[in-house]
């Protein structure tokens, strides 16, 4: 089996484990599994168990992962444990992740190795004792520079940020001019960029426009980069900078043991010779006289990925760059896989970079060997590489708006130069900003928290940024964020607690453990009442999102602050994407001229049932009638002169005559009887039964419902009539007995109490239903009981559900 067949195999292996895996976890999340561990002691124990192996195959494949590098594997002993080390875990996936991207991108070919002649081959890159980074190297325990510059970096000022130099070399606007201040986008007061005009005219050399061939690169073995760390030096490497028309130029940042960081390498390297700068020295600020060149239309600066590099310059050394050619815009504009400058060098030198010194603490005094290779070699090949991406750009035709990807990659250079460096106040509220607790909260998904939970991570962040401040440390140095966000969630009772959370390298918040307590003590109580997560997210979340600004986006009238107010017609389509011209609404239907009538009418699918619907109790013949056209159709609203049925019926078949309309006399006790006349007695009055026969009926709706209507008038009459007498009974048997009359006060209740209505049943009174066949005392207690049949001191019958004659019937109810 070769390589190709092998691979897939394993791939289709692994992915059918993991799809299974994740449904059954899906499952089994979908359960209430709090319920099941209480009413299952197994479940509990079965659950306990997979939780434990889970997590002890989580912590092997974590250290595994982090084996070779400079990550710490995290022990996951519980649940609890997932959530304290979340962000080492991400950092160990992300690894993970940039590893098997490498590793696919060589299994398809995507990088491959450039066959050249010996002769032009790189240099094999020189080769640490180790792969991974030495301890010393990463964080190394040394005495601050900044405490030995002439100007020391100033924290506490929250003015805004001034620009340090003192001249300005191939100047078109003054110095003096150029050091205004404006209000940004947040209404804050900025310095403008001092060679923000110079910039902005630019014009490149045409050299930068010719396509020639590229000057090949100076062997690394035969010559030799120099340090340099006296002024002096930085005079005599500034007269040879000025006779190149290209420089290439990098440098190395440390911002872990000072708050804003510090700028503490710059390499700069020419066709001919490398030098690396040593950006730590007192008088850094010196450096500015390499404005001379870094400002010098005529000389090109060839970086990479100088977003942060020109922030660096202008902050702790005054320096500037015009002229620059960034080959991170020009490998974009190329749609390269990779936009790495390791990337770049083994593709155009076959040189392997050793990346792993980008997180080196570069303070460290002497550098190593190792790490002054490193620095060397990122500017070595740079102007190699800068003409092969140059010819490359010449050569791809112009654009969809009909501009060369050259003049893209210069502006878009030009964007990057312009940059500023600003200060960042802290806001304890909004906690916006780079140093800011929001963007923490965020990007750590701590939407849990509660309100005490919520004020107490806010009041830590607060105490870690003033004292990163004052002490010129990181935040991160002060209490890492792990230790912040477990402190926050868990609230320590007491300093014992509270220090065991702490990591061993926080001695700063190790030494002030009993103020930490108290300010947590206090931020809990005062976050009771404060904000939640939701109300932090409601507060920052941006107005672009509106419906009111989408509409300005997308209907450019409505954002002229002079345009006349939109209709709501101009905002709506009349017209679907998908069903083309129909009417999507009734509102764009053309009206119609004639007059809508008041009512409504249409013809329901039973009307023609309706029609020939003729009513069985008949109290009389009635005349017959034409049906016209306009009774045939029924009214969507009764009239209020027509009575409206709760309930009728309609069957299809012959007609079958049932009981008359009962009489006065028998009003009382109708209901009580059950229909012989038919299998389907009625259940209440206000109950009718229609025939409906294949023949028309001479009835009219109209008519039955006005019959209905008199005939429950009639019966509500008759009711409230018996009640008046029955009521009039009792007040006369109550005056013959206040006047002594004992015997016709007896008649008269008699009297009334039989013209009263129905008695509630009493059923601790009634005959057993289930034990009815039983016999008491050895003699039989009867027939069964119908449920059906008319009892003497019983409620009304039943109503017989079965037995119908064949034919089709349904009841409707209004």
């Amino acid at each position: 089996m070769d390589s190709s067949q092998d691979f897939k195999s394993i791939q289709e292996k692994v992915q059918t484990a993991l799809v299974a895996s994740t449904r059954l976890t899906n499952q089994i999340a979908a359960e209430d599994l709090s319920f099941q561990r209480t009413s299952n002691p197994d479940v509990a124990e079965q659950l306990d168990d997979t939780s434990s192996r889970l997590l002890s195959l989580a912590t092997s494949l974590l250290t595994s992962a982090t084996k070779n590098t400079n990550l710490k594997a995290p022990e996951l002993q519980d649940g609890d444990d997932v959530d304290v080390h979340w962000t080492r875990i991400i950092d160990v996936v992300d690894t993970l992740l940039e590893k098997a991207d490498t590793c696919l991108d060589e299994y398809t070919g995507m990088i491959k190795r450039k066959i050249a002649p010996a002769e032009q081959a790189g240099p094999p890159p020189k080769k640490s004792k180790s792969a991974t980074l030495d301890p010393f190297m990463r964080n190394a325990n040394i005495i601050k520079p900044q405490n030995a510059f002439e100007v020391k970096p100033d924290n506490q000022d929250t003015s805004p940020w001034k620009p340090i130099l003192t001249k300005k070399p191939h100047a078109q606007v003054p110095l003096e001019k150029s050091l205004v201040t404006f209000k940004d986008e947040n209404q804050t007061t900025q310095y403008k960029h001092p060679y923000e005009a110079e910039i902005m005219q630019l014009e490149f050399p045409k050299m930068v426009f010719e396509k020639r061939e590229p000057t090949k690169y100076q062997p690394v073995d035969t010559t030799s980069a120099t340090f340099v760390n006296t002024f002096e030096g930085v005079l005599e490497m500034l007269e040879e900078l000025k006779k190149a028309t290209e420089i290439a130029i990098d440098t190395e940042h440390h911002d872990f043991r000072t708050y804003t960081g510090l700028l503490s390498l710059m390499q700069i390297s020419t066709r001919d010779k490398d030098w690396i700068v040593d950006t730590l020295q007192p008088w850094r600020r010196k450096l500015e006289v390499l404005n001379e060149v870094f400002a010098d239309p005529r000389i090109v600066k060839v970086l990479h990925g100088a977003y942060m590099d020109i922030v660096w310059l202008q902050r702790d050394c005054g320096l500037y760059i015009v002229g620059l050619f960034d080959t991170f815009e020009a490998a974009s504009a190329l749609h390269y896989p990779t936009k790495s400058l390791a990337y770049l060098l083994k593709r155009f030198v076959d040189f392997d970079a050793d990346k792993k010194y980008q997180l080196a603490d570069w303070r460290i005094r002497p550098i190593p060997e190792e790490m002054f290779y490193y620095a060397r070699s990122d500017t070595h090949y740079l102007l190699y590489v800068y003409d092969m991406m140059r010819n490359e750009l010449l050569e791809q035709p112009a654009g969809e708006a009909g501009q060369d990807l050259m003049h893209r990659v210069l502006e878009r250079s030009k964007d990057t130069s312009l940059r500023r460096y600003e200060k960042f106040t802290y806001d304890i509220e909004t906690g916006l900003g780079p140093f800011g607790w929001y963007g923490l909260l965020i990007k750590h998904s701590a939407g849990r928290f509660s309100k005490e939970q919520l004020a107490v991570f806010r009041a830590l962040h607060k105490w870690r940024d003033d004292t990163a401040r004052r002490e010129d440390e990181s935040a991160l140095y002060v209490m890492s964020n792990s230790a912040l966000f477990d402190i926050s969630r868990r609230m320590p009772p007491d300093p014992k607690a509270l220090h065991s959370l702490l990591d061993a390298t926080s001695h700063f918040a190790k030494r002030d453990a009993f103020n930490l307590y108290n300010i947590v003590s206090k931020a809990k109580t005062e976050g009771a009442n404060g904000p939640s997560v939701v109300d932090v997210l409601r507060r920052h979340t941006p107005s672009t999102i509106g419906v009111g600004e989408v509409a300005k986006s997308v209907f450019p009238q409505l954002a002229r602050s002079d345009a006349e107010e939109a209709k709501i017609e101009d905002l709506i389509s009349h017209t679907s994407k998908l069903w083309g011209n129909m009417p999507m609404s009734s509102r764009w239907e053309k009206q119609s001229k004639r007059e809508t009538p008041r009512i409504a009418r249409f013809e329901l699918p039973w009307a023609q049932y309706v029609k020939s619907g003729k009513f069985l109790d008949e109290p009389e013949e009635q005349p017959q009638q034409q049906v016209t056209q306009e009774e045939s159709v029924i009214p969507l609203e009764p009239e209020a002169s027509l009575a409206v049925d709760d309930q009728f019926t309609l069957k299809t078949g012959l007609k079958h005559k049932t009981a008359h309309v009962r009489s006065d006399s028998e009003s009382g006790e109708a209901d009580d009887v059950p229909s012989k006349t038919g299998p389907y007695p009625s259940a209440s009055a206000d109950v009718e039964e229609i025939a409906v026969e294949d023949t028309d009926d001479e009835d009219s709706m109209e008519l039955k419902k006005a019959r209905r209507k008199a005939k429950k008038a009639e019966k509500k009459a008759r009711k409230q009539a018996l009640q008046e007498q029955v009521q009039g009974a009792k007040d006369m048997a109550r005056r013959a007995k206040q006047e002594g009359y004992p015997q016709a006060a007896q008649s008269l209740r008699e009297y009334g109490d039989e013209g009263e209505d129905e008695k509630p049943f009493d059923y601790s009174k009634a005959k057993s239903v289930l034990k009815s066949a039983r016999t008491t005392n050895g003699t039989s207690q009867g027939g069964r009981f119908n449920p059906y049949g008319m009892t003497v001191e019983g409620p009304k019958p039943a109503r017989k559900m079965h037995g119908e004659k064949p034919g089709k019937s349904a009841t409707f109810k209004k």
